[in-house]
């Protein structure tokens, strides 16, 4: 899969992490917890030297002889204790992954104290509840949820600290790319060119981790994982089945959680659907789980009368059929290899999405009257999300095109884009 964004290396200074470090310093004391030298041996910031403006400029365009993240301490950072509080407040929220969390809270809150901080996650986990506060809370919710499944599944004393430790650091990547990309304010509204950034992401949390970390390799790899799919169709590497390890299939059921209940009248429910929605996705195991916890609930109401959602469907039903069929009609006509992989990808995908549409069986209309409006209304956002997904798949595995090719392209995306009911 081609990714358009720049990969992060750990010899110069990231510009974005940097600037997330500079902001955080106003309010935290972060400081030189070693001299910083250049590869040629010059000086740049003495030891002990809290971090300003000026360190910004005397890195500009150096190559370092030590990572800076290693050279960086943040004295009044994160710690477990600041965890701990900042899981007390998530299990207090009336919020719907609190149903996943509370019967596990007592053991959440012991192993957190066990969770080990290294110094450049603690400094990473530091600048980003100072800088990007939502990222934080995301991340809390990552930790907590990956615990509590990794609990239910009467998971060792080791693994739950380790799945706590992978959640919390799974999206420590998305400092490395620019902030307007972060996935924990718009993932799943994300226009192409931002997704093109979106989606290294992963990658350069695993290099963070593995390289400049002593963490486990399982954590590292958990991380470039977490938005993998086992059926091949999740980033950055399109991974299958059992090339996916277990770790890394548990976090992608905790974010791909977490994910769906971002935006407009969350419920548990919509996050059962969206795990569901697509066959061979996610880990049957850790999916039962978060269905078993939806079920549980006070049910959802549905925003539309049922005559609406009908329309709603039959529409839903009419855009996936031609949506499939364009792909399919496209196919003959491209010239270069790039436009028929992206091509075949899409198939694949909307094959996958028409198996889900025809397993649920809301292709019929006389269905919908005998299912709950409100899960069936979750189906269909679902649908919809997948679909204008597609397109950016399809895009991103294109990449670059000759006039020809892209205009084959453009029309399959127009036919995305007329999805929504």
């Amino acid at each position: 899969m081609t990714a358009a964004a720049p990969i992060a290396t750990f010899t110069t200074a990231n510009q974005h992490a940097l600037a997330t470090i500079l902001e955080a310093s106003q309010t935290k004391s972060i400081i030189a917890s070693r001299d910083i030298f250049d590869i040629s041996g010059i000086k740049l910031w003495a030891r002990d030297q809290p971090v300003s403006s000026a360190l910004q400029r005397r890195l500009l365009d150096r190559q370092l002889r030590n990572p800076l993240e290693s050279c960086l301490l943040a004295e009044d950072g994160v710690t477990v204790y600041s965890l701990t509080q900042a899981t007390e407040a998530l299990l207090e929220r009336d919020q719907p992954i609190a149903a996943l969390l509370r019967p596990h809270a007592a053991r959440l809150l012991k192993e957190m104290v066990h969770v080990p901080l290294h110094s450049v996650a603690q400094l990473l986990l530091t600048a980003g509840q100072a800088s990007r506060p939502e990222g934080f809370d995301h991340a809390v919710q990552a930790m907590a949820l990956a615990g509590a499944l990794m609990l239910q599944q009467d998971g060792s004393t080791a693994e739950v600290r380790v799945a706590m430790l992978a959640g919390l650091l799974h999206d420590l990547g998305e400092m490395y790319i620019d902030p307007r990309y972060g996935e924990a304010d718009a993932d799943r509204n994300l226009d192409f060119l931002s997704y093109q950034q979106l989606v290294v992401h992963p990658h350069v949390g695993h290099l963070l981790i593995a390289q400049l970390t002593n963490y486990p390799g399982s954590v590292s790899r958990a991380i470039a994982e977490h938005h993998e799919r086992l059926d091949g169709s999740g980033y950055p590497h399109g991974l299958r089945r059992d090339a996916v390890s277990p770790l890394g299939r548990l976090l992608a059921v905790a974010e791909g959680t977490l994910g769906a209940l971002r935006g407009e009248r969350p419920h548990l429910s919509r996050a059962s659907v969206a795990l569901r929605v697509v066959p061979s996705e996610f880990d049957l195991g850790w999916v039962g789980l978060v269905e078993q916890a939806a079920r549980a609930q006070p049910a959802r109401r549905s925003a539309h009368g049922a005559d609406e959602v009908r329309l709603r469907l039959g529409l839903l039903d009419v855009a996936l059929q031609a949506a499939e069929a364009r792909a399919a009609a496209l196919l003959p006509l491209a010239e270069s290899s790039d436009l028929k992989g992206a091509l075949e990808l899409s198939r694949h995908l909307l094959s996958r999405l028409r198996t889900g549409w025809n397993a649920s069986g809301l292709w019929s209309p006389e269905e919908v009257a005998a299912q709950d409006a409100a899960e069936v209304e979750c189906v269909e956002d679902e649908l919809s999300y997948r679909l204008r997904a597609v397109e950016r798949a399809a895009q991103l595995r294109a990449g670059e095109l000759a006039p020809h090719d892209a205009k084959l392209l453009e029309q399959l995306c127009v036919e995305l884009r007329s999805l929504n009911p």
